[in-house]
């Protein structure tokens, strides 16, 4: 296999792409994978050491609370994410330390104050993210890694979708960070993305 940014060969790699091919539709599977992809870019291009293969599984696997086998009905969707990640890795035989750090990355992808000397994943898990929801820091990349990205790994209308999930994780859940997200503007940022445009 050639590898790419937006592609990881181990077993862990694998297995977790196989799984969130699973259980997200195409639309979240390739928003997890350019998540991926923009935050390995931003750390290439800044010089941001990071263990690879954590952040691949963390972001291949963030999004999986907000879908209805992992729905939590009382945990925010980024910590039933997290436990989803924990469950994983020691299914893989990962470390006890190890597995909750994937646990860690995926819950603190939903903040913003992880600096990258702090916590390298997780603060490249948010900018990925950010960039892939949002489009902020976006026209920081070069157009001709973009271009390519979004042909590989196309959107398939996955703001509106994304933003229909985080407003009922936000209706069902107050308290949760979701709907902060939702109360301050999630609707006109993610509108105004212009990975869309």
């Amino acid at each position: 296999m050639t590898r790419t940014l937006y592609e990881l060969d181990s077993r862990a790699a694998r297995s977790a792409f196989e799984t969130a091919s699973e259980y997200a539709d195409a639309a979240l599977l390739n928003h997890s994978v350019r998540s991926y992809a923009f935050a390995a870019e931003y750390a290439r291009e800044r010089g941001i050491a990071y263990d690879e293969e954590l952040l691949y599984v963390s972001a291949l696997l963030h999004d999986l609370g907000l879908t209805a086998p992992f729905d939590s009905h009382t945990l925010p969707f980024e910590e039933a994410g997290g436990h989803v990640a924990r469950v994983f890795t020691a299914g893989l035989g990962w470390a006890p330390a190890r597995r909750a750090r994937a646990q860690e990355v995926i819950v603190l992808h939903m903040r913003d104050d992880v600096g990258a000397a702090e916590d390298a994943e997780s603060h490249l898990l948010q900018v990925g993210t950010s960039a892939d929801v949002s489009g902020l820091r976006v026209t920081e990349f070069d157009p001709s890694f973009t271009a390519a990205l979004l042909a590989a790994h196309p959107r398939l209308g996955f703001g509106a979708a994304f933003l229909a999930l985080v407003e009922d994780q936000a209706a069902r859940k107050p308290a949760c960070a979701a709907a902060a997200y939702v109360a301050g503007g999630a609707a006109a940022r993610i509108g105004a993305n212009p990975l869309d445009h």
